[in-house]
């Protein structure tokens, strides 16, 4: 694939995360990012491990197929590579990113990559829907919602974690995540994030929830989120959990 002139999220992410899938106007953009912020590396390590237990503890309740959102790239510890039994959908909007995701998993048969808008499930292939995620709709699955919340309204993604909850079935997960406000404080990185970019008080976390009933774990920091040892001294960027849609 010839080298993009604009740079990624999914590809600065990769940089930070120590993967290969990214190109010097994504390490670009990175670098200037750092240099508002600080450094990132450790944050985003840090988010991909909550990832990584989230996506474990909701293989160890049963659930064997999972339909992931703004996945970005699926690889170093994304979804398929935890569930190793798994079949996993990763859908994201920006086109780059599908094919670039497309050709990471052309060998694989037990995940795919596909367009699809969190904020219109109807965006996502029926045909690929039914071959990786099979029983959507009709048995537990897992919803991945990582990155996505910072970049909607309160009304949008209100409606659409309500939309998804209606569409998944009984005992099905989701992993959702919430940027803080910690970039307040950063007022050139919080610009390089965009107008649509949101920050928002822990409070308000679990109420956009809905109807989804988050674990006793609660919406609390990633690092925190059932650590393995002791948490990561990271900043407290990203709060995140699971909640269910109740059987029965």
């Amino acid at each position: 694939m010839a080298e993009p002139e604009q740079p990624s999220t999914a590809r600065m992410i990769d940089f930070w995360l120590g993967g290969t899938h990214h190109y010097p106007v994504d390490v670009a953009a990175a670098r200037a990012f750092e240099g508002a912020y600080g450094p990132c590396a450790a944050i985003f390590q840090d988010l991909r491990a909550f990832l990584g237990r989230a996506v474990a503890a909701m293989a160890g309740a049963g659930v064997d197929g999972f339909l992931v959102f703004g996945a970005g790239l699926p690889t170093r510890g994304n979804v398929h590579e935890v569930a190793t039994s798994a079949t996993v959908l990763y859908t994201d909007v920006d086109p780059v990113t599908v094919r670039l995701g497309q050709q990471i998993l052309a060998g694989s048969d037990r995940a795919g990559y596909g367009y699809g808008d969190a904020t219109d499930i109807g965006t996502v292939d029926p045909a690929q829907l039914h071959r990786f995620v099979p029983g959507w709709g009709r048995r537990p699955v897992g919803v991945v919602f990582l990155g996505l919340a910072a970049f909607l309204d309160d009304d949008t993604l209100a409606r659409t974690l309500d939309e998804l909850y209606e569409a998944a079935a009984p005992g099905s997960f989701l992993a959702v995540d919430f940027d803080s406000e910690e970039l307040a404080a950063y007022p050139e990185a919080l610009a390089m994030m965009g107008p649509q970019f949101r920050m928002r008080a822990p409070a308000a976390f679990a109420p956009l929830l809905g109807r989804w009933t988050p674990t006793a774990d609660g919406i609390v920091p990633v690092s925190r989120w059932r650590p393995v040892g002791e948490p990561a001294a990271v900043p407290d960027a990203f709060h995140g959990g699971l909640a269910t849609k109740p059987a029965g």
